[in-house]
C-alpha cells in the first residue's frame, strides 16, 4: 500500500486517542479482535434504515444506526484488522463514504462518512442495560416504504427517504399531508 492509501490510519476516527477522551461505552466485533470506546453519552441521533443497501449489507430487515462525530470514537484495539467496502464502486478500499468491518469475523462495525460515523448499537457491550436502551433509542425510520416488517404504533417518525428531507409518512406508509 502507498502512504496515501494508509492516510486513514492517522485521522479520526482511527488515529490517536483524542485528548481528554473519557469512555462512556465499549464495543467490539463478534470475534473481539476489534474493540472501541465511545466518549459521547448519547448518539447525536439513532435511526432504523430500511433501504435496500442496508438490508442486503446487514442481512437483516433493517439497519439500526447511531450517529456520532468521528472524534467520539477511539479504537482501543484492532485497527490493523479492519476491512473496508466502498459501495459506490464495490471495491475493498478506504474511500469515503465506506463500510468498515472486522476483516476476520466480517462483523460490520460502522459506516464512515466524511464528517460522521454511523455505528451499529448491537455491538455496544452495555446496549441491553437500561441506560443503553434509553441512550440508543431510535427516533425515526428511513426509507419506510421499503420495509419488510410492520412498525405500527411505535410512535417514531417515518420518512419516505432521509429524515426531514423527504415526505413524512404514517404507520401504513401513506404521505402525511401538511
Amino acid at each position: 500500500m502507498s502512504n496515501r492509501e494508509d492516510d486513514w490510519k492517522n485521522k479520526p476516527p482511527f488515529g490517536p486517542k483524542p485528548d481528554g477522551f473519557k469512555a462512556q461505552w465499549h464495543g467490539k466485533c463478534h470475534c473481539g479482535r476489534v474493540t472501541y470506546e465511545l466518549s459521547r453519552e448519547k448518539p447525536l441521533a439513532s435511526k432504523y434504515c430500511h433501504c435496500g443497501d442496508c438490508k442486503k449489507l446487514h442481512g437483516a430487515p433493517f439497519q439500526w444506526a447511531a450517529i456520532f462525530n468521528k472524534g467520539d470514537i477511539n479504537f482501543a484495539n484492532g485497527t490493523e484488522g479492519l476491512g473496508f467496502y466502498h459501495t459506490a464502486d464495490k471495491g475493498r478500499h478506504h474511500d469515503l463514504p465506506c463500510k468498515v468491518y472486522c476483516d476476520f469475523c466480517r462483523a460490520p462495525i460502522m459506516d464512515e462518512g466524511r464528517n460522521m460515523i454511523l455505528l451499529f448499537p448491537p455491538l455496544i457491550q452495555e446496549i441491553s442495560s437500561e441506560r443503553g436502551v434509553e441512550a440508543f433509542k431510535p427516533q425515526c425510520h428511513l426509507f419506510y416504504p421499503q420495509r419488510v416488517l410492520q412498525f405500527k404504533g411505535d410512535g417514531m417518525d417515518k420518512w419516505e427517504g432521509l429524515d426531514k428531507k423527504s415526505a413524512s409518512l404514517d404507520d401504513d406508509g401513506n404521505v402525511v399531508e401538511k
